[in-house]
């Protein structure tokens, strides 16, 4: 839909951007190799995959579905044109305007077979698949609707592989009168299809740019605040184009889906799979939100970092500032946490600092030790270095208790509903299944919080006879 290909666009532009900084040769090699082919084009429309020397023509390992054209378009006009092929884009011309059961019911149906077979041809030209990345939001219909019939379509087509989702949720003063419909229907195929969720709030990605600008225009920062950066800057892109509003928020999440990738693409002494995030981080299937925050959001000019600043980051990661989801961690409940570490940072400093953090974080009685830990060597382009923390955290119920609430407000007085009662295959228990996969939802995370603040019992060990 228009925010995920929005995000992903952003993405790309980013993970070039990473890559040519590391890559001074043009070679084409293994860090490329995760995320982009190399193309002969100069052999006819889709010429063969080079896998060695010289970089050709790079293609995104990506597909762009929308059911309005616009933004895939001027992603097609704009100074990343030649990343995806036409063989990768999927568009429609009229969108699901915003209603659920068009892009799941209809666009699903009707464009079920085209997109089975770019997927197939798109895993094809891997040589060991780990997992999908599904970028799309919540509130509009062709992201929820859609996004979800084709997360459905990965379950089925290739079991085995992880699918993650990063899910943008709409704000309170969301401009789509009917998201609270579409994002509850959509989140009961997240709880039933999903291996694991980044949820993401609108109003944290626009609290942190707010954050960021008064920082730097109050000049306490002023000139310490190195060029490029700033998690939210677009330095790099072709200067004519202007950016437009969103832009700064989603150069959020695709920091944070950058930083999550990192050692998928390069070196590091504690390399992390993307299976391993799922692996560690959801001890039970349905609970397989996560909480995300980045740090830092801008890097000082001084160019020695004290080990204090590096300790700061550590502390920041767990401070509400840097959240990309309205939550409180801290007083909620740890299922389990990882921390993504990249740039110059050694196995002592996270032991440090999880020694240091422990005690003010609540860890579940059976998993006090519930760490998981990443690093890679190469940091993001203007950093030194940066940490993306995840957490599986009770503290995301609020979020859903607040969505279940805006839907039952629609819901009790039956608005809207004839828009999505008329299209086939749509019953009312469409709705009620939804609303009770969410309620049941909740509730499991009820039990979990139940657990909090009782006497912490070490199990007992296992007696070894010598």
């Amino acid at each position: 839909g228009q925010c995920g290909n929005q995000v992903g666009c952003r993405f790309w532009d980013l993970a070039l951007r990473e890559h040519a900084a590391v890559n001074k040769k043009g070679m084409y090699d293994e860090a490329l190799s995760s995320f982009f082919r190399n193309v002969d084009t100069r052999s006819g429309d889709n010429g063969p995959d080079i896998y060695k020397g010289k970089i050709c023509s790079l293609k995104a390992r990506a597909l762009l579905i929308d059911m309005e054209e616009g933004v895939v378009n001027e992603i097609l006009q704009g100074p990343l044109r030649d990343v995806f092929d036409s063989k990768q884009l999927i568009t429609d011309v009229s969108g699901s305007g915003n209603n659920w059961a068009v892009g799941h019911k209809i666009y699903g149906c009707q464009y079920r077979e085209n997109i089975v077979e770019k997927l197939r041809k798109t895993a094809e030209h891997c040589d060991c698949l780990q997992c999908f990345f599904i970028i799309h939001s919540m509130g509009g219909g062709t992201g929820s609707g859609l996004g979800t019939f084709v997360l459905n379509l990965l379950e089925e087509e290739f079991p085995e592989v992880y699918r993650f989702v990063t899910s943008v949720y709409p704000s309170g003063e969301d401009d789509v009168i009917t998201s609270p419909y579409n994002s509850v229907l959509a989140m009961k195929e997240l709880n039933e299809h999903a291996d694991c969720v980044l949820p993401i709030e609108n109003e944290s990605l626009f609290e942190i740019v707010n954050k960021i600008n008064q920082m730097i225009n109050s000049g306490k920062l002023g000139s310490t605040v190195k060029q490029n950066s700033l998690v939210t800057s677009s330095a790099g892109i072709a200067k004519t184009l202007q950016a437009k509003p969103f832009d700064a928020m989603n150069n959020i999440v695709a920091n944070l889906l950058l930083n999550l990738t990192s050692s998928a693409r390069f070196e590091g002494s504690l390399n992390m799979d993307l299976n391993e995030i799922s692996m560690n981080l959801v001890p039970f299937p349905r609970l397989h939100y996560l909480v995300s925050s980045l740090t830092p959001l801008y890097t000082l000019a001084d160019v020695n970092v004290p080990s204090r600043r590096l300790d700061q980051m550590f502390s920041d990661a767990f401070s509400r500032d840097h959240q990309l989801i309205q939550a409180d961690p801290k007083h909620s409940l740890y299922l389990a946490c990882a921390l993504l570490v990249r740039g110059n940072v050694q196995v002592s400093d996270l032991r440090r600092n999880i020694e240091r953090l422990k005690p003010s974080l609540h860890f579940i009685s059976w998993n006090q030790e519930g760490w998981k830990t990443g690093l890679c060597s190469v940091p993001p382009v203007g950093h030194s270095h940066s940490l993306l923390a995840l957490a599986n955290n009770t503290c995301v119920k609020p979020t859903f208790i607040e969505l279940k609430d805006r839907f039952m407000k629609l819901y009790k007085k039956k608005a809207h509903l004839h828009h999505y009662l008329q299209i086939d295959g749509m019953e009312q228990s469409c709705f009620s299944e939804a609303i009770s996969s969410l309620s049941d939802l909740i509730e499991e995370y009820n039990e979990l919080d139940a657990t909090k603040g009782g006497p912490r019992i070490d199990p007992s060990r296992l007696k070894i006879a010598v």
